[in-house]
């Protein structure tokens, strides 16, 4: 069994852009494209929601390795 803490770090694997969903995936366990459906989605309005939220998490998550 694991004892070590879940880390949320950005994906060097599964990444389109810089790994944030890749990330996130990782995670929380569940398929990245959901993440990137919701980055979408968030971008619909005018684009600066989704845009400012992944250039924030851009920011927060350090990279993997």
């Amino acid at each position: 069994m694991n004892n070590e803490p879940k880390t949320l770090r950005r994906s060097s694997s599964d990444r389109i852009l810089f790994g944030v969903c890749g990330g996130l995936g990782e995670y929380f366990g569940v398929d990245p494209v959901w993440f990137r459906l919701l980055f979408v989605l968030f971008g619909l309005p005018g684009g600066v929601p989704g845009i400012l939220l992944y250039l924030i998490c851009l920011v927060i998550i350090p990279e993997a390795g």
